[in-house]
């Protein structure tokens, strides 16, 4: 008798309660990856998108040859960004959950992601992120005190009060808005990497999303585009394995990666240790080297795990383990670089511990300065008039009439 068709609703390994089992995660020993030529066809090298290009092993030693040979210097600098990006979001937490901010989504447990990619793009590339690379922003010259004064919506707010905290941006450090409405991220890159192709320039774009984005009408679009016109950008999905409380199978992370979302129509995918950043680091110039040289788009699927809660209207403990972090197979981004260092004799617990004292007090004098330009319930205060601001080139009449209005009613 012929099997009826059902409903097939996927589930994740574990819910509150139970054991932490990440078994579904298709996992390769470090090195075991081979690196292709920059000029490889897709059709040869679709193992990538299936197999995990990892350089730090168990021993925290570098090997395979996707090594980037990065010099201890820049990674002791790659340790810092990450370490300044988590303890500014714990301060930011902290100061969200006194009520002097009104929302926050930190990076807990995907600091490599950003440092590790922006280490590997050029000043001239152009970015467009989540709401989870802090660092990225931090990299490329980002002020705390201004990201701060952002979540304040105080006086010193880039967005003028008009966006939702985290949202930042950057022009002069060539990063665009982040979009609460997500994967818009991703066609806006795409189009920008077209431009820049037809001007004849060198520059790429590169884009983040996470998982759940992958779903998604934009993300197919985007990639659609960039195959078609072969577009100098690299496309990154950040599988944090959780959409909020969805988990990531509901995108679709059952069947096969996300990073061979592509293949069908000839965009390669690279699957990368997330929490390695020596991995993400190689992987990332690859791709852009490639784009570079008229090679095109790549998709890089970045395996990590959000740590944290979504944001601080999230209670991740509803919906997954409560621990379930600490048993994630490939391990803390910031101790594994950590181990890194100490294993080649360019580190050491104290040395860090040193450098965790420094950022706190740095974080802490930037949050001091931040609230001079006024924050939820003190002063001063952004002029309400500036909501006309930045609207049209010239102010048209009705919105200087609505001006020259609320100016009287304030003024009675």
């Amino acid at each position: 008798m012929a099997r009826k068709s059902r409903l097939h609703i996927p589930r994740p390994s574990a819910r509150p309660g139970d054991k932490p089992d990440f078994s579904y995660l298709d996992l390769a020993p470090a090195g075991s990856v081979d690196k292709p030529a920059i000029d490889a066809r897709t059709r040869d090298i679709e193992h990538l998108s299936s197999g995990l290009v990892r350089v730090l092993d168990d021993k925290h030693q570098a090997v395979g040859p996707w090594n980037p040979n990065i010099d201890a210097g820049q990674l002791q600098i790659a340790l810092r960004w990450m370490l300044l990006n988590r303890i500014f979001d714990k301060r930011m937490w902290q100061i969200q959950r006194q009520g002097r901010i009104s929302f926050y989504m930190e990076a807990f447990g995907e600091e490599a992601v950003s440092v590790g990619q922006a280490m590997a793009l050029r000043p001239g590339d152009m970015c467009f992120p989540s709401y989870r690379n802090q660092a990225l922003f931090m990299y490329r010259g980002l002020k705390l005190v201004d990201m701060m004064c952002q979540c304040l919506s105080n006086t010193r707010d880039m967005c003028k009060g008009r966006q939702l905290p985290v949202m930042y941006h950057g022009k002069a450090a060539n990063i665009f808005s982040i979009s609460g409405n997500l994967s818009t991220q991703y066609p806006h890159a795409v189009g920008w990497a077209m431009a820049s192709a037809i001007k004849g320039e060198d520059h790429i774009a590169a884009s983040w999303v996470g998982d759940g984005s992958t779903a998604e009408a934009d993300f197919h679009h985007a990639l659609t585009f960039a195959a078609v016109y072969q577009a100098p950008v690299i496309l990154n999905i950040v599988n944090n394995q959780w959409a909020i409380s969805t988990f990531q199978g509901f995108a679709g992370g059952e069947r096969r990666s996300f990073a061979s979302r592509g293949l069908g129509l000839g965009i390669p995918g690279i699957r990368v240790d997330g929490n390695d950043l020596l991995a993400i680091y190689a992987a990332t110039l690859w791709a852009a080297d490639r784009a570079r040289r008229g090679g095109g788009p790549t998709l890089i699927e970045l395996v990590t795990y959000r740590a944290g809660a979504h944001s601080t209207s999230d209670e991740p403990s509803t919906y997954r383990p409560k621990d379930e972090y600490k048993s994630f197979p490939l391990g803390d981004p910031i101790d594994r670089l950590k181990q890194h260092l100490i294993s080649i004799g360019h580190w050491s617990d104290a040395r860090h511990e040193q450098l965790e004292e420094e950022l706190k007090a740095e974080v802490l004098a930037a949050w001091k300065e931040a609230q001079q330009y006024g924050t939820m319930t003190e002063g001063p205060f952004l002029d309400p008039a500036s909501m006309f601001d930045d609207i049209y080139a010239a102010t048209p009449p009705h919105l200087e009439s609505q001006r020259r209005y609320m100016l009287e009613i304030e003024g009675s």
